[in-house]
């Protein structure tokens, strides 16, 4: 009795130790610092917003609340400003809307298409026309920017939406993804759909489509996103204030004197700095489960 007591006591110390799972607690503790850390200036955006500029010239980003939370938000939204008092943040999220979306759906359809014919297809040089494509993504947006510049130009596309969107829709990205994707769909598949007397289009229309759509997904938040968050190029290709997204707004705002006072509506600029983060936010919740299965699935 005395000896099973001892063992008892033996691997009760053992048991304890082996609950807590140091690598894991490590692991956590990590996890939450990082989060910490990149939550912190959202946070401090978000108190700072509540103040007025006075306050945050004079004293900086705050760690505190003020009382012009609901104020700086209406104004940033709803008040018209600019040069030419005709635009709002309202105006400036639909165009950031139109861009991120237009993007989006313009670089999937090309990406779809040219994976389709590079794989599908019995092209001569359908891997040296890939490979061309995907070294295109060693050429940032600021080395080809000035030729597409002029080309938008002398077609009399500025300071309009398809001069916005049409010169960036073609994807490298897009194009690489897809093409990964169409390579893992069973041959069998695409016997029996010959065998049922489905030409290219029907194929692709009917079968990749609708295999493709966590692909697509993810391929629609990364390209939102890229859309959503352009600088340069709007900034390079419109002059007209109807046409400026939130990204410029934000700028334009910290440029912007009004009524004769010498500082910045720094509370505006962050509220708008804020809005412009939820569209984005909420389109990777929203398609966060298929945005994974996209980008990992192998097996289709």
């Amino acid at each position: 009795m005395a000896d099973i007591t001892q063992d008892l006591t033996d691997v009760a110390p053992d048991t304890a130790r082996k609950r807590i799972k140091w690598e894991a607690v490590g692991d956590h503790a990590v996890l939450i610092t990082g989060a910490l850390l990149m939550l912190l200036p959202i946070y401090l955006v978000f108190a700072s917003s509540s103040h007025d500029p006075l306050t945050i010239h004079r004293h900086g980003m705050q760690w505190g609340f003020g009382s012009d939370l609901a104020a700086n938000f209406h104004q940033a939204m709803f008040e018209k400003g600019g040069f030419t008092d005709e635009v709002d943040g309202f105006k400036m999220l639909m165009n950031s809307l139109i861009l991120g979306i237009g993007f989006a759906f313009g670089k999937i359809l090309i990406g779809m298409m040219a994976a389709y014919g590079i794989v599908y297809f019995r092209l001569r040089f359908a891997t040296f026309a890939f490979w061309i494509i995907f070294t295109t993504l060693l050429l940032p947006l600021e080395v080809r920017i000035l030729p597409s510049y002029e080309v938008i130009q002398s077609m009399g596309l500025a300071n309009t939406y398809t001069g916005l969107i049409v010169p960036l829709i073609a994807s490298a990205t897009a194009t690489f993804f897809f093409r990964q994707f169409f390579r893992s769909v069973p041959e069998e598949l695409v016997e029996a759909a010959r065998i049922d007397g489905a030409g290219p289009v029907k194929f692709f229309i009917d079968i990749l489509v609708p295999l493709s759509r966590t692909m697509i997904a993810a391929m629609f938040i990364i390209m939102f996103v890229f859309g959503w968050n352009q600088y340069l190029w709007p900034t390079l290709i419109t002059t007209d204030e109807n046409l400026f997204t939130l990204v410029r707004g934000i700028r334009q705002i910290i440029q912007v004197y009004s009524d004769g006072n010498s500082i910045p509506e720094y509370g505006q600029a962050m509220a708008l700095s804020l809005i412009a983060m939820l569209p984005p936010v909420a389109i990777v919740v929203f398609f966060q489960n298929w945005f994974v299965k996209g980008l990992t699935e192998s097996d289709k």
